[in-house]
């Protein structure tokens, strides 16, 4: 009898660990259902959650059967945010969540094993607020500090006015980073290459990160408010600065507007992704370069393991050496000068190997601690 109940036993596990493995494989063989939470600036903002996007398209276009629902979550309250991911987790195989509103999944990936979670721009916390690494979830950061830096070595080098501005939309970490890189690129140059440059910020609007502490810099208080973003624009130039970076997503179009509006006194450093089709005024063109930071790669790179069984959840940093973050050189995307793109690559260079460590929001220092090796 106790030898009949073993066997018994053995048969029903192996029955739900086929029946479970079964599932898996129809899940997969069906396509990927995936959903993608974003900001609320969306998927069309030209930017950040806009390549994130790209990269599942790219995805899709691999896998025809995959699909993908966009939901826009309109708040940007961290709350809102993940309760918006709440809602739908047991609708999807994958829910990609780009932003550090979403760093709270930590609970909810704990509560739905067979979900797997692909976060951007934060890791995931539990309930304690604590950083958590969860094998459900894909999450990555990136060092926008150095695509920051590049931003602000290519405008010392390409300004008339010798001032320069980075616009950028909440202090989030993400965006604290690019403030600090560009500034520290700044630094950089006029230490290195001879410039005289000076980066303006408005004191009124100064940003707030989220320990409180006030980082300067120029922010909207939004991703998704091109009329400030203009207005800031504006008042930057009537202060003389002739290039402006800025790291705000869908306000940031606004900054685009201004200078479209600016009859030649303000040119543009795109951010994200290559924008340079979003700069063309008639037959002229207001973006100098743009900086990246290459998430729809990653993003496809992470969908491609979910669907062929490879997907393993880890917190990873991506930086210049993993060519996740650059700058846009390619012949007609950009208007640097030959100097100035020969400097890029020498600093790229000591980027990628370390020689060059701009500062970051959490870095353990500010640009003002930024040492010019």
């Amino acid at each position: 009898m106790k030898k009949l109940l073993t066997i018994l036993t053995l048969v029903l596990v192996g029955g739900l660990l086929f029946a479970a493995g079964a599932a898996e494989q129809s899940k997969v063989a069906s396509g990927l259902n995936i959903a993608i939470i974003t900001s609320p600036s969306g998927v069309d903002d030209g930017s950040f959650n806009q390549d994130n996007y790209k990269g599942i398209l790219a995805f899709i276009e691999k896998n025809p059967g995959a699909k993908v629902t966009a939901i826009r979550e309109p708040s940007g309250d961290v709350a809102m945010a993940l309760k918006a991911a709440a809602d739908v987790v047991a609708e999807y195989d994958v829910l990609v969540l780009t932003g550090f509103q979403f760093a709270g999944i930590g609970e909810l990936a704990k509560e739905n094993p067979d979900t797997q979670f692909i976060l951007v721009d934060t890791y995931p916390s539990d309930a304690a607020g604590k950083e958590v690494e969860l094998p459900n979830v894909y999450a990555m950061l990136f060092a926008e500090q150095e695509s920051g830096f590049y931003a602000g070595v290519a405008a010392a080098l390409e300004t008339k006015t010798n001032k320069v501005a980075v616009v950028n939309g909440v202090a989030y970490p993400s965006n604290v980073n690019y403030q600090y890189g560009f500034e520290c690129g700044v630094i950089y140059a006029n230490a290195k290459f001879g410039t005289k440059v000076e980066v303006v910020e408005l004191p009124s609007q100064a940003g707030v990160d989220v320990t409180g502490a006030n980082v300067g810099g120029n922010y909207v208080g939004s991703f998704a408010d091109e009329a400030t973003g203009k207005v800031v624009a504006q008042q930057l130039v009537a202060k003389g600065v002739d290039i402006i970076f800025p790291a705000a997503g869908a306000s940031g179009n606004g900054v685009f507007s201004a200078a479209k509006e600016s009859a030649g006194k303000l040119r543009v450093i795109g951010c994200d992704v290559d924008q340079w089709n979003d700069g063309v005024v008639g037959s002229q063109n207001i973006v100098l370069t743009s900086v990246l930071k290459v998430m729809s790669l990653n993003v496809e790179r992470a969908l491609t393991n979910i669907q062929n069984g490879t997907f393993k959840g880890e917190n990873v940093l991506l930086k210049t050496d993993s060519q996740s973050i650059g700058y846009v050189s390619a012949p007609g995307r950009h208007q640097l000068q030959s100097g100035t793109l020969a400097k890029l690559e020498q600093v790229l260079e000591l980027v990628k190997n370390g020689t060059i460590v701009p500062a970051s929001n959490f870095g353990g220092f500010t640009p003002e601690g930024f040492v010019v090796k």
